[in-house]
This record gives C-alpha cells, structure tokens and sequence, in this order.
C-alpha cells in the first residue's frame, strides 16, 4: 500500500510540475512556446511521459485555465470581503480583476480566449469556474436588488472581459479604464457626476 501511495504522490507532483511549467513558459515567452518538446526538455523527462498526465496541450492548457479561474475567486473574494460598502465592493471587484488579468496574460488567454475542453454553467463545470463566478454574483447580489442577479453578473464579467482585451490591444485610453473601474461604484448621483 505504501509504494502504491508513494506512486500516486510522484504522479500527483508531476503532474503540478508540468502544470507549473507550461504556465511559467507561455506567461514567459506565450503559448506558441508551449509545446511537448519544450515541456519534456525543461522538466527532463521523455514525451510518452507528459502523455501519461495529458493527451496533448489542450488539457494542459485547461488545467492552467482552472488553477487560473480557482485564483481569480481567490481574488474577487479577498477584493470583496474588504469592501465597505456594495459600491465600493463592486469598484474593488474590477480593479482585482483588470489587475489579475494585467498580471496573469497566459493565465487570461488560456481562461478565456484560448479553444477549450471546459464547459461553462453545465452540470460538470469545474468547481474552480463556478466559485469564481459565485465571487462575482455576490458582489452583484448586493446591489441589484430584485433585479435578476444572473444576468447582471453576466454583464459585468462581460464588461470587465471587455476592458481587458480592449485594453490589451490597445484601444483604449489607459484614462478609459480606470475611469470605468472607478464608476463601477456608483450608488449616488454625485458619484454619476463624477464619472461623467
């Protein structure tokens, strides 16, 4: 029993490593850079054995997506715990999210932009997907009322995913971005006025 456990420990930390790797490569150099040969030379062990853990760079790169989506609940959920108020909940929820984005681009790509296997509000979506939507449905709970929660924390994913890959390529004024970040708190008129 013991080598048996020992065996599925050493598969367990290989499979962290390749993890781990692809994810320090693609954030490093991008995904065109992750590849098989590249991931068996720098964790030094053979091809067959990468295909042990992962049929190929799909399932690798859908395994960096859910450590990247169980991180960003982590993240949303630290922004908002600490938030005093709805308002201010919600502006501090985009400025986690644009910085996570910002600080994680592979881990972004491969969440959100890259082909994937995931299935997104299905019965076997990742635990991690779901949690981090949770995050963000919350914070939206807290301010729409009788509104549908739902849709509306389906609007603001959408608009912060917006920023980022508008961001990213460039179309945007830097002053756009914060500028919407800081009117995601908006509950007064004066606080409209400001953002105007």
């Amino acid at each position: 029993m013991a080598i048996q456990e020992r065996r599925e420990r050493e598969r367990a930390a290989r499979r962290r490593l390749i993890i781990t790797t692809a994810r320090k490569l693609a954030e490093a150099e991008g995904w065109d850079a992750v590849t098989t040969r590249r991931l068996s030379t720098e964790i030094e062990c053979s091809q067959p054995i990468l295909y042990k853990h992962f049929t190929g760079m799909e399932q690798i790169a859908d395994a960096i997506a859910i450590d990247g989506f169980g991180e960003l609940a982590e993240v949303i959920g630290a922004a908002r715990s600490g938030a005093g108020t709805a308002g201010d909940a919600l502006a501090r929820i985009a400025h986690a999210y644009l910085d996570f984005a910002r600080e994680n681009p592979a881990v972004y790509d491969a969440m959100f932009t890259r082909a994937t296997t995931l299935r997104f509000a299905a019965q076997d979506t990742p635990p991690e997907l779901t949690a981090a939507f949770a995050e963000l449905h919350q914070a939206v709970g807290l301010v729409a009322d009788e509104q549908d929660a739902d849709a509306l924390t389906e609007l603001l994913w959408a608009a912060l995913h917006g920023l980022v890959t508008l961001s990213r390529a460039g179309r945007l004024r830097l002053a756009t971005t914060r500028t919407v970040s800081n009117c995601s708190s908006i509950s007064s008129p004066a606080d409209e006025k400001r953002c105007r």
